[in-house]
């Protein structure tokens, strides 16, 4: 045998040495069938590593590159509405607990032995079914919640420590010993109140009628009029009084009888009396401004004196511009208002 190694030669087909890819062949210096020939083969040798890439690549990244995603999230929903469909069937296919309640029926002997001696019929998971009339001529007790789907007609009287009406309730007669109500309240027929007290505003429609109303202060509001057919009185504590001496007289006195607002101040001169004020009223309560007083003598000693008064929004005085007779008793009325 050669003890040379046979070289094959190399045909068109063999991938070109490491040289020759290395460094190319300058495309001036080459023929346009070389040219040719060279562009040929390009675009084998990257289709042969285009599938050996796609080769390396795991058979998951080599599903999602083929499925479309919109595909996939689509394909995802349906199986999770699926899922939720089924969840709601298997629900709507179990039986509530309370429709398992049993029945049982009352036979004569049951009646018969329910009329005589104490006895329990059925249990808790049971109904009583009458179908006609029950009258209970004792006492019922409930332990549990009593529901009425009819009405529900009482002919004696309803206790309890609590009573909701959530619709309309008529009541023929009602003994309330505290009532709060959050709501509004009408009241068509006649209202006898013993005692009330309005925390808020109170608006009547029609006439009030009381033996006595108390008010902190009364206002009569737009075109309001305050018609009174009887008497008026003014009570209240009586004022205080002050007397002078020396426009009194030797042994003169003064007295009041009456309230802030109106009253009778009685005065008996003495001898030597003067031009000056008598007597000072003090009021009880100050008035909030300038009060406005009216005075009216009684009697001729009065008239005959040049009588006069000052005020301030605690007193009045009762003055006289010239000496009063002398050892006489006369009086002047008053009318203060705020």
């Amino acid at each position: 045998m050669d003890s040379k190694k046979k070289t094959t030669p190399k045909t068109e087909n063999d991938e070109p040495s490491l040289e020759k890819q290395e460094i190319p062949a300058d495309a001036l210096s080459l023929t346009p069938e070389e040219l040719e020939e060279e562009q040929t083969k390009q675009p084998n040798h990257e289709i042969h590593s285009h599938e050996e890439t796609e080769k390396k690549l795991s058979p998951i990244k080599r599903f999602f590159r083929k499925v479309n995603v919109y595909f996939l999230i689509f394909f995802l929903l349906v199986i999770v509405a699926g899922a939720v469909a089924i969840v709601n069937y298997l629900n709507s296919q179990k039986g509530s607990s309370d429709s398992n309640i049993a029945a049982q029926n009352l036979t004569q002997e049951s009646l018969k032995q329910l009329a005589n001696t104490d006895a329990s019929v059925g249990n808790t998971s049971q109904t009583l079914t009458i179908k006609g009339n029950a009258v209970i001529e004792g006492q019922a007790l409930t332990r549990g919640s009593l529901n009425v789907a009819g009405n529900f007609q009482t002919g004696g009287t309803i206790q309890g420590s609590s009573i909701t009406i959530s619709g309309t309730a008529n009541i023929g007669e009602a003994q309330i010993n505290n009532l709060q109500v959050a709501s509004n309240v009408a009241i068509q027929g006649s209202t006898t109140l013993r005692d009330l007290n309005v925390a808020g505003a109170a608006s009547f429609g029609g006439d009030i009628n009381a033996a006595q109303i108390t008010v902190t202060r009364l206002i009569l509001a737009g075109n309001g009029s305050l018609q009174v057919p009887n008497h008026i009185s003014f009570a209240g504590p009586s004022p205080s009084r002050s007397i002078n001496s020396s426009v009194l007289g030797s042994g003169g006195s003064a007295s009041i009888s009456g309230s802030d607002t109106s009253g009778t101040v009685n005065i008996s001169t003495g001898s030597g009396t003067a031009a000056g004020c008598f007597v000072q009223i003090n009021f009880s309560r100050p008035f909030g401004g300038q009060p406005h007083v009216i005075i009216s003598p009684v009697d001729a000693g009065a008239g005959r004196t040049q009588y006069y008064t000052t005020r301030t929004t605690t007193s009045f005085s009762i003055c006289a511009a010239t000496p009063a007779p002398a050892n006489q008793s006369f009086a002047f009325d008053y009318l203060v208002t705020g």
